[in-house]
């Protein structure tokens, strides 16, 4: 009877204790995990792990379970992983950042042997772990919000574990691109540039600039290939040595599609940009989609962009392109910066209150080689604290002897035609300080290369602008707004809702026509994050 009962509660002992015998593979994940450094630094299989603090949460949240594979061999989710990872190049990234020469190797080792807890190495399982869970949470964050800057957040830990339970790798990666359709645009430019590059690019033009309609000669020829290895197609048969209209014509987009001087003259600038390599086209259009990947995902349905590179305004609405202008942005030393904000209020006929740089670094020489320039200019002169602020009698201060260390004073322009904000000022009040205004410089807006502000934009057509954007309310239409503004005096006026505005920095993009623009890096913003970026 005894026995009746003792053999069965052996067998069932001895069951429950073949169920929690450790897993060798957890076993290995925890040691290996446990063991890391404070702060977290992790190095597996000789690679550097990016995420190793959420790689260790993920471990710790699962009891140290392996994700990707299990006793009779990987998942299927691992492969998955896999090819997504060989797909990093289509989004302008690099698969070797995500261990994917290391991946390959090990699964090919594991799938020569017969996949077992006797065969397998639970050591090399658990590197093969570590390594691809990395894998998806360094990809994702990069796909989400760039290699190296972005405000947007996400929990990339319970990602993978949602992805893992839902068994939707791929999908929950692809789901993690950027939105907008820009984007996807230059996701296509750049596959077909890269097959230029596979088709051996382009050599460069050798010229005297410069060459124009009417020249004849090798270097006309060398110029049609030039333009060939970038997909113009040009009639046959033609005098392929004459630089004709349709050349002419041909260069002329050429200069547009890179903000030059449409001239249809290859010159220094479009020779210059002719010879740029197309390896160079290739990176500089995936550092443009890496900035994409730090915009926020719903930019407005009504918006105002600047692209800084390109010296130019546009108003989206609904992604429809509905108002353009050009744009004068800061110069080099004074660079205008990028982000995102709304614009709340206009001013009318603003005061100009100088910033203390301008006004020390620029207006003090000019006064004091002719200290009338302030009456002319209509700018008043200040001093004292918050409060206690006086107005300066001009004939009471001996500029001669102000320098920058002891500037006291507070410059300030009365609202005019020469005003140097013009008559408008579209304000979306951030830390650096910068807004849109009108200009009484619109001569300046003929140049091709428009970088002469200390900062702030000045915008070609304030007043279709303001027009835009009061649209709606009921108070303000194009004859009140033009009332107010010949009135002279400072007004405040709400917009009836804000209205987005992204100040950007693209110097490659895709217009609604299809063309792959390029422009200059006015700021050497593409070199610094290449360099970051290690790009080269």
């Amino acid at each position: 009877m005894l026995s009746r009962i003792l053999i069965p509660l052996l067998l069932c002992v001895a069951s429950v204790q073949a169920q929690v015998l450790p897993d060798p593979v957890a076993e290995e994940l925890r040691s290996r995990l446990e063991a890391a450094p404070v702060p977290v630094e992790l190095v597996v299989e000789g690679e550097s792990i990016d995420s190793p603090e959420n790689l260790v949460s993920f471990y710790q949240r699962r009891v140290y379970q392996p994700a990707w594979s299990h006793k009779k061999g990987l998942l299927r989710e691992a492969g998955d992983l896999i090819r997504s990872l060989h797909k990093a190049n289509e989004e302008g990234l690099y698969p070797e950042e995500y261990h994917l020469v290391t991946l390959e190797r090990i699964v090919s080792q594991l799938r020569q042997a017969s996949w077992d807890q006797r065969a397998v190495d639970p050591e090399a399982r658990a590197v093969l772990d570590l390594l691809l869970t990395d894998a998806f949470l360094t990809y994702a964050k990069h796909l989400f919000q760039g290699r190296v800057r972005s405000e947007k957040e996400m929990d990339s830990v319970a990602l993978l574990e949602k992805a893992l339970n839902e068994k939707e790798i791929s999908k929950t990666l692809e789901r993690l691109l950027p939105v907008h359709s820009a984007y996807a645009r230059l996701r296509h430019a750049l596959a077909r540039y890269r097959e230029i590059g596979e088709q051996g690019g382009w050599f460069s033009v050798a010229v005297q600039p410069p060459l124009k309609k009417g020249d004849t000669g090798e270097a006309v020829i060398a110029l049609r290939r030039r333009l060939e290895a970038e997909g113009v197609s040009f009639p046959k048969p033609l005098p392929e040595e004459v630089f004709d209209d349709i050349l002419e014509e041909e260069i002329q987009l050429f200069q547009r599609r890179h903000g030059l001087e449409p001239d249809g003259v290859v010159g220094n600038s479009t020779l210059e940009a002719l010879n740029v390599s197309v390896e160079d086209r290739i990176h500089q259009i995936e550092l443009n989609m890496e900035r994409w990947r730090w915009m926020p995902e719903d930019l407005g349905k009504r918006r105002v962009q600047v692209n800084i590179a390109s010296f130019e305004l546009e108003v989206l609405e609904k992604e429809e392109s509905v108002i353009k202008m050009r744009v004068i942005v800061g110069r080099s030393y004074r660079q205008t910066p990028v982000f995102s904000d709304k614009i709340r209020y206009l001013v009318l006929n603003p005061h100009w209150y100088v910033p203390r740089m301008i006004a020390v670094n620029d207006l003090l020489p000019e006064i004091q080689q002719d200290p009338s320039v302030l009456q002319r200019k209509k700018i008043r002169v200040y001093e004292g604290n918050e409060g206690e602020i006086r107005e300066v009698d001009l004939a009471t201060i001996d500029w001669t002897q102000v320098t920058p260390s002891n500037f006291r004073y507070r410059l300030q322009q009365d609202p005019g035609a020469n005003n140097a904000l013009g008559r408008i000022k579209f304000m979306f009040p951030n830390p650096y300080d910068v807004y849109l205004h009108d200009t009484p410089s619109q001569e300046l807006f003929e140049r091709t290369v428009r970088n002469f502000s200390s900062g702030c934009i000045r915008v070609e057509k304030p007043l279709e602008l303001a027009e835009y954007l009061l649209r709606g309310d009921s108070r303000w239409n194009p004859a009140k707004l033009q009332t107010a503004i010949d009135r002279g005096t400072e007004q405040t006026v709400r917009l009836p809702e804000p209205v987005s505005i992204h100040l950007l920095y693209w110097t490659a993009w895709v217009d609604s026509d299809g063309a792959v623009q390029f422009r200059n890096d006015l700021y050497g913003r593409d070199r610094d994050l290449a360099l970051t970026l290690q790009i080269h």
